[in-house]
């Protein structure tokens, strides 16, 4: 076990708040563990000396959910401080110094969307006829654009039609990325529409270390991952951008207009790419727009290009859309709507990143019961208090809990999880049993998933990304495919 450094190694605040954050981390870790008293007491003595210098040097007690440089809510009074806490999302980069982690009611203003009210929440249950997705009743689907308009073609019987996407950086997902797809299956199940899924293997040959080999190999091994999610074969397409541009023109084509009327200088603005960056990244956000448009799936829709389309997707996603929603007009095509998603948080903490290079910053779907028991245990950041005497007294904090953040994703019982927060918040439930409720969520829903992946052929991945007549039903909807 390595040592903890001391306050006195600390060369920044922020630091040593890592460091506390760390050491209370490695406190509950040994409590938890039954680990020998004096070890326990070694530990707590390091947190205490720590803590001791965070005051020293701040002027103020160590607080879990404010960061230096993070002032507590209504605390104007450095206006550097509140410069420095500001969040940053785009589409590779997601920054909050914030434990809570990224502030969307800011994030809404900030980037032009509406949030998703109760009153469009009870729009969609009227529409569907079905109750609403536990991600949209827990504002994890947060916000939208043109949302209502959706709706308003469905209740009047014209169609519209679902478009995500995953990029294959890994053999292996994790739990981070079923998000959009447990959701993406929810929609099409409710609203009964077809669905494209853009595998962007060319991205990451772009953007990452691959040989386009491997490139496509992850996505052949994602697209079984996707398919285990439960979406409808016959009302479902999968592509590979690197597959699929050579094979339709109609895509190609769409592909070139977005180009055509999209600048350097725009798409340097919108994404922030130098003049170091290789001529294939410039272009592909033409390539992540193109399925927004009808005509791109031919065998889909034939020639329709007026048939809007529907993305569910992390909100970081967005400037690609906003480029599209841009051009859509000028080139004779509805803009895309849009559903956007809170990010899904690293086991340790909303201000870190997950990573596929870090096995230990998130559970993946290929882990046993035995690692996820392990990595909740180890590195799910906890918002409890120090001792189990402090966190009776005061209770813990579930805005900045992993675990808790964790069941707010994927525990179904809405009762059931206002209970737990009633019970951690006042501290009658204490960090290694919040622990334990998640264990037993993610370990039956990581080994059901896994179950569901094993009976996914080569066959069935084949058929899926065969690009073919879909068998929804948009006669009911005066069209006739």
């Amino acid at each position: 076990m390595a040592d903890m450094p001391s306050g006195e190694s600390c060369t920044s605040p922020l630091e040593l708040f890592n460091s506390i954050a760390a050491q209370g981390e490695l406190v509950r870790s040994l409590k938890a563990g039954n680990a020998p008293k004096d070890e326990i007491d070694s530990a707590v003595k390091m947190l205490l000396s720590l803590k001791m210098s965070y005051k020293a040097a701040m002027g103020e007690d160590y607080k879990a959910d404010c960061p230096p440089g993070n002032p507590a809510v209504g605390n104007d009074s450095d206006p550097n401080a509140t410069k420095a806490s500001e969040d940053f999302v785009d589409p590779w980069t997601v920054r909050t110094s914030s434990a809570k982690g990224i502030d969307y009611d800011k994030l809404i203003v900030q980037f032009g969307s509406s949030k998703i009210d109760k009153e469009l929440i009870n729009r969609i249950e009227r529409a569907t006829g079905q109750r609403p997705h536990r991600f949209l009743r827990r504002g994890i689907f947060f916000s939208h654009r043109d949302m209502n308009q959706v709706l308003d073609a469905y209740e009047n019987k014209k169609p519209f039609y679902l478009y995500t996407g995953r990029g294959p950086s890994s053999e292996a997902m994790h739990l981070g990325h079923l998000v959009p797809f447990i959701f993406t299956k929810w929609l099409q199940d409710v609203f009964n529409v077809p669905l494209v899924i853009q595998m962007s293997d060319d991205e990451k040959y772009l953007w990452k270390d691959l040989t386009l080999e491997q490139a496509y190999s992850y996505t052949l091994e994602n697209a079984k991952d996707i398919i285990a999610c439960g979406f409808d074969i016959n009302k479902t397409f999968i592509f590979s951008d690197l597959e699929f541009m050579g094979q339709s023109p109609g895509f190609y084509k769409n592909v070139v207009k977005i180009q055509k009327h999209v600048t350097f200088n725009q798409v340097k603005g919108i994404f922030g790419f130098t003049d170091s960056d290789c001529i294939g990244k410039i272009s592909f956000p033409a390539v992540q727009a193109a399925p927004s448009f009808s005509n791109s799936f031919p065998k889909i829709f034939r020639d329709r290009t007026d048939i809007q389309c529907l993305i569910p997707c992390a909100i970081d996603q967005d400037p690609y859309f906003r480029m599209t929603r841009d051009v859509a007009p000028r080139i004779g095509h509805p803009k895309p709507a849009l559903l956007h998603s809170t990010f899904f948080p690293a086991l340790q903490g909303a201000q870190t990143k997950m990573s596929a290079s870090d096995p230990n910053s998130s559970i993946f779907l290929t882990d046993t019961a035995k690692q996820i028991k392990s990595k909740v245990n180890k590195h799910a950041f906890s918002g409890g208090r120090d001792t189990v005497e402090e966190h009776r007294q005061f209770g813990g904090n579930c805005e900045v809990d992993v675990s808790f953040m964790y069941l707010t994703f994927f525990l179904e019982d809405d009762d059931k999880l206002e209970q737990i927060r009633k019970d951690y918040t006042s501290g009658a439930m204490l960090t290694g049993e919040l622990k334990k409720t998640l264990i037993d969520v993610l370990q039956p829903l990581v080994a059901e998933h896994q179950a569901r992946r094993k009976e996914v052929t080569e066959e069935t991945v084949k058929e899926f990304m065969t690009p073919r007549q879909l068998s929804f039903h948009f006669q009911c909807f005066c069209f006739d495919i």
